[in-house]
């Protein structure tokens, strides 16, 4: 039978423990662990207090100093070491748990605590104070890193790239223990020196590096209480310094490398490794689609994982009281510090990076999440006022949407000072004020801070505000860089092709550099392209949250003129005309960028966005500025059903009620305002913006509804807008077709130059290059200018066959029918064969379908007039009119197969202009010589109407000065203000008028009685004379 194993005292078993834990022996024995340290000072002092030589709790922390203190060559270094002890503490401590003795079991519990708090104890002195003991492997990266690292799990990034936690492993609970301390002063420099090795690690990474590992390490940091004070009391949270800029603070704060971290391309000096274009994009034309798809998914993957991450990161420090007003702080710098970053022209040295403001925009968007519900019930929390009295962002310095700077500087003071004295100094500022405080009474309810105090904003506010200005500073303004990126990458490929058929003609050495530098350039930016497109164009979830934001921006900014109801209130509120102008602009560029994106606006509610559109484009009172006006419409343009593909945006147009009562209205309204921007380019941009503005309205004269609203409009406005729209559309017809026509025989003088290869290879090689630039540029000029006059003729052609009275009026007649034969002198004239093209097609000239279009409004007009003036007008015009155009017009008609019926109505309307002309022509002799004081100064023709202008006290013809008044409200003789109510009629002049041409009438009545007597008699004379 075994003899029975000898039960060990506690003091043995505590002794054993220690030795395990702490790798040291009171002897000196070899030891088969060459960790194992002989304490040979702590061995004497036991033995010289008569004690056995046994190591007990009480000694646990001398034996740790001697340990530490001492130069053991095997030994490990001081931190690794302190881990293995906590460890190997944590792994006695699952043994002792088994045992069945309770109280020993609960004894040798405590000696484990006590030995696993010293080793953390003193790993925050010695991190704390590296110095403090021995080590011959000093390192300055902290050894703490590896084990947060470590304790987030390994991470793998989208390309497969694993991180390494450095081989060490975390005990468990070490970390816990090791931030629970409550001394915050000791943990705060150890805190500081993660948090700047984790901005260091991340500093250069892309999209392609392992960040992941390091923004794991950060949120577990941040979790953490301690660790959110220490990093908000970090010198580097907000960085100070004269010389701070936006790229200073990414670059040196601990947030700025995470969010720099991108797939986006960077100025040289800042790329980030590896490359991600170079990487993923390089010879894309070559790659396999799969293999491009494949990294489009993996960069967005990627992206939101960082998204996520930061969002969550700045979540903790938000919801932490202690700290929440320091992350305000930063964003608040960050994006004042960037405000440079909305100009056409950014210096990559002092603004951050398109990356940071792209990642800040996806965080930001996240955050806004709770109160972006689809009732968007929390917007009553969002204090329009926050523009006014904000110290955080900088918000009164930019453009408003309607008021100046001097206005909101005004409406401050006295929202201030209350006007105690009741006084009135400026009316429309006080109406401003009063109809802004009835619109937000009536569709929100704010609370007001009119003291010159630091308001309290509630964090729903603030986020809203400080993400619309990330958006326009981050994601809005990539949307403009990748509109840029493209155009330049359309001119360089322009280019080369143009350098590649001189190559064909002569080469040059210089001529084959400049074709590999454009061949390296286009390679670099169609990378950078697909830099943005996967990041950016192919992540629907963004787009859609910043849709979603913007549904909230406009159903917010509507509330404060009163809701969603038209017509809009007189006065213009405060609080609307405040608001900065890009807050519209950035939804407005949304909607257009997205609309371009296949799918991007499924499942996207729009019809707040179409009442907002059809509320403010016409509005030059609410939004000042004509060329954001313009880019509501270029939405619109966006989302007719034939170019967006979808059925979701045709109910916009044919099912919505503002849409069927003001859509068209608007239209015409803006086509005519537009006509004066105030910009120095107004007379060219006119054109772009008449051009969608035009398409909107071909296709709603297809939807019956929009067709009997815009004949309606015709009707109650036939002197008003809808007169001026006429006329606009009639002077850039007449504009754009001769430029065209014109150019057309500028752009045949250089095909003969070109044709003529002997005389063309004689000229050097520089006058050849700037030849053939002009030829392309002056194709371009043709086409886009056909283009627009084609949709102009068109216009005039299917609206005159419903609508024909304001085309007839005495102060549009005239101009019409000079217009439609001018263009039939053109087509059908003796010049009609110079302007024969090899391929007309190309630049959008089409004279067959022009001409049968000019003859279809001749038509028209003809029928509509019943007191017969058109062909008498047709027949006035001296300067293109000719009876035999009419023959040589209906012969190509007959050619090309037009309806015999339209023919012989427009054959009979040249007849009847040429009795007109006759008649003409017998009135004139009628009248002889008319006195000066008879005839319009303008034109210098007899007057019918004469009226007086007030201010230059001239007398013109009322249809002369009314066809002059509606294209310049001026008088022009002195260029004061006129307009159609302020002439006053000449009526004796009138009279004088008449009473001279009856005299006439007579007189020549006289003449003609005489002349027939006379007549008469030499007929009697002359019969008696041969009677006889």
């Amino acid at each position: 039978m075994a003899t029975p194993k000898p039960q060990r005292s506690r003091e043995e078993l505590e002794d054993i423990v220690l030795r395990k834990i702490f790798l040291v022996s009171l002897t000196d024995s070899s030891e088969s662990d060459s960790r194992i340290v002989y304490l040979e000072m702590t061995a004497a002092e036991i033995l010289s207090e008569g004690k056995e030589l046994r190591l007990t709790r009480d000694l646990m922390e001398s034996i740790l100093i001697d340990r530490l203190s001492g130069d053991f060559a095997s030994a490990e270094p001081p931190f690794q070491y302190l881990i293995g002890c906590y460890k190997r503490a944590y792994d006695e401590g699952k043994k002792i748990a088994a045992m069945k003795d309770k109280n020993l079991r609960s004894e040798l519990e405590s000696v484990v605590r006590q030995a696993k708090k010293l080793s953390v104890s003193y790993c925050r002195i010695h991190l704390g104070n590296p110095d403090s003991f021995s080590n011959p492997n000093k390192s300055n990266a902290s050894p703490l890193l590896p084990l947060i690292f470590s304790e987030g799990g390994g991470s793998v990034d989208g390309f497969g790239v694993s991180g390494s936690g450095g081989g060490i492993q975390c005990p468990p609970g070490f970390l816990d223990e090791f931030f629970t301390d409550p001394d915050f002063d000791s943990l705060d420099p150890i805190l500081k020196g993660l948090y700047e090795e984790l901005r260091e690690v991340v500093l250069k990474v892309s999209a392609l590096g392992n960040f992941q590992q390091p923004l794991r390490a950060l949120y577990f940091l941040v979790k953490l209480p301690v660790g959110a004070r220490s990093l908000v009391n970090h010198p580097w949270w907000i960085p100070k310094g004269v010389y701070l800029n936006g790229r200073v603070i990414e670059r040196t704060s601990i947030l700025g490398p995470f969010f720099h971290v991108s797939a986006l391309p960077d100025h040289p000096i800042f790329k980030s490794q590896p490359d991600v274009g170079q990487q993923c994009f390089s010879e894309a034309s070559t790659r396999r689609p799969a293999d491009l798809l494949s990294s489009f998914t993996t960069i967005k993957t990627v992206m939101n994982n960082l998204y996520d991450g930061l969002a969550e990161v700045l979540l903790l420090l938000l919801k932490n009281a202690d700290t929440r007003e320091n992350v305000l702080e930063y964003l608040a710098e960050v994006i004042n510090k960037n405000s440079s970053r909305a100009h056409i022209q950014v210096d990559p040295l002092s603004c951050a990076s398109s990356g940071m403001f792209v990642n800040l925009s996806a965080v930001m968007l996240r955050l806004c999440e709770p109160f972006l519900d689809a009732n968007l019930t929390k917007r009553d929390k969002i204090d329009p006022k926050y523009v006014f009295y904000s110290n955080r962002l900088e918000l009164r310095g930019l453009t408003a949407l309607h008021a100046s700077s001097e206005e909101v500087t005004e409406w401050i003071n006295k929202d201030n000072m209350g006007n105690p004295d009741g006084s009135r100094h400026n009316g429309d500022g006080e109406n401003r004020l009063l109809q802004s405080q009835e619109a937000t009474s009536s569709g929100n309810s704010v609370n007001v801070n009119p003291s010159n105090e630091k308001a309290k904003y509630s964090f729903i506010c603030e986020c809203f505000f400080m993400t619309a200005r990330v958006l326009n500073l981050g994601l809005l303004k990539a949307f403009s860089d990748f509109k840029h990126l493209v155009q330049d990458i359309s001119r360089s490929e322009e280019t080369l092709s143009t350098l590649k058929n001189m190559q064909g003609q002569s080469s040059s050495p210089q001529l084959e550099m400049d074709l590999a530098r454009l061949e390296k350039e286009i390679e670099l930016y169609s990378q950078e392209k697909l830099c943005y497109e996967a990041q950016i164009l192919r992540d629907g979830t963004l787009i859609q949250s910043a849709l979603s934001f913007y549904r909230l921006m406009v159903v917010w900014l509507v509330r404060l003129v009163g809701g969603f109801k038209m017509p809009l209130p007189l006065t213009c509120p405060t609080e609307f005309a405040s608001m900065p102008e890009h807050f519209v602009e950035d939804a407005m560029e949304l909607l257009i960028f997205a609309s371009r994106i296949p799918k991007a606006l499924d499942g996207v509610l729009l019809d707040d966005f179409m009442n907002f559109i059809i509320m403010f484009m016409a509005s030059p009172e609410y939004i000042r500025n004509p060329y954001l006006r313009a880019k509501m419409v270029e939405v619109l343009n966006c989302w007719m059903p034939r170019r967006s593909g979808s059925s979701i945006t045709s109910t916009l147009f044919e099912g919505h009620q503002l849409s069927l009562e003001y859509l068209v209205r608007n239209l015409l309204k803006l086509y005519v305002d537009i006509e004066f921007t105030g910009s120095h380019t107004q007379f060219y941009d006119k054109f772009n913006i008449r051009h969608n503005i035009a398409e909107l309205l071909e296709y709603l004269w297809q939807v019956p509804s929009h067709q009997n609203a815009w004949k309606q409009i015709a009707r109650e406005e036939e002197k008003g807008v809808y007169l001026n729209f006429l006329n606009f559309l009639i002077n850039d017809s007449i504009y754009l077709l001769d430029e065209s026509l014109n150019k057309i025989l500028e752009l045949k003088e250089l095909e003969a130059e070109m044709s003529n290869t002997a005389e063309w290879e004689r000229r050097p090689a520089q006058e050849r290059q700037e030849r053939t630039r002009l030829f392309h540029s002056q194709e371009n000029i043709i086409r886009i200018d056909m283009k627009l006059a084609n949709e102009d003729v068109s216009m005039l052609a299917f609206t005159t066959e419903q609508i024909t009275a304001p085309f007839l009026l005495p102060e549009m007649v005239e101009r019409v029918a000079s217009m439609l034969n001018y263009f039939l002198l053109q087509l059908v004239g003796p010049q009609r064969k110079s302007l024969s093209l090899k391929d007309p097609e190309k630049y959008e000239f089409r004279p067959k379908q022009l001409l049968k279009q000019i003859v279809y409004i001749y038509v028209h007009l003809a029928k509509g007039d019943t007191e017969n003036i058109f062909p008498a007008a047709i027949s006035k015009d001296g300067r293109s009119y000719n009876e035999q155009l009419f023959s040589a017009a209906a012969d190509v008609l007959r050619r090309i197969g037009e309806d015999g019926r339209v023919i012989q109505e427009f054959i009979e309307l040249g007849a009847k202009a040429k009795v007109a002309a006759s008649e003409a022509m017998d009135t004139e002799a009628v009248l002889g010589d008319i006195p000066d004081e008879f005839l319009d100064p303008i034109q210098y023709t007899l007057m019918k109407d004469p009226v007086i202008l007030p201010s230059s006290r001239m007398t013109v013809d009322r249809p002369v000065i009314q066809r002059h008044l509606l294209s310049d409200n001026s008088d022009p003789f002195n260029r004061s203000h006129l307009t159609a109510d302020m002439l006053i009629p000449d009526n004796e002049l009138k009279g004088r008028i008449q009473e001279f041409i009856r005299s006439q009438e007579l007189k020549k009545r006289g003449e003609d009685l005489s002349m027939q007597s006379s007549k008469a008699t030499i007929q009697t004379t002359t019969s008696e004379m041969l009677i006889d």
